[in-house]
């Protein structure tokens, strides 16, 4: 399966590319699927920075439960913790040596609208916890 992002400066090259393709498949005599959606863009470099940032005060302020005991965790953790919390629930899949793991959401495939409901819950979850967050306009 070949994936094409269309931009009103590259629509055209694209969809020549596609159309290639697309009759390297009929010439065959196979059929094609064509399905259209809307590309949303995916966070910015600046949220992203700004993720890291929030992420880092919350693992620096708040103990979690791990396994039973109050501990710091990491910002990685915590990024787990959150996009749990926003997805209402996360992924589990057996360990291979037993145990669980548990199955993170990606920021990276996040749009810009999921980013910001993300960042919204963080703070959300900080100013319930007492956290002090670091001034976000310098990395923003």
């Amino acid at each position: 399966m070949t994936t094409y992002i269309l931009r009103p400066e590259n629509a055209r090259p694209r969809m020549t590319a596609a159309w290639r393709d697309a009759c390297s498949y009929l010439e065959l005599g196979q059929s094609v699927k064509l399905e259209l959606s809307e590309c949303k863009p995916t966070r910015s470099l600046e949220q992203n920075s700004r993720l890291w940032a929030l992420l880092h005060d919350v693992a620096r302020q708040v103990k979690w439960s791990v396994d039973g005991r109050e501990t710091y965790l990491s910002p990685e953790d915590w990024k787990d913790v959150f996009t749990a919390a926003l997805r209402k629930g996360q992924r589990v899949s057996p360990g291979i040596e037993g145990g669980f793991v548990m199955l993170g959401a990606r920021t990276s495939k996040m749009t810009v609208g999921d980013m910001v409901e993300l960042q919204t819950l963080i703070e959300a979850f900080g100013a319930q916890h007492g956290v002090v967050f670091g001034d976000m306009e310098k990395v923003a």
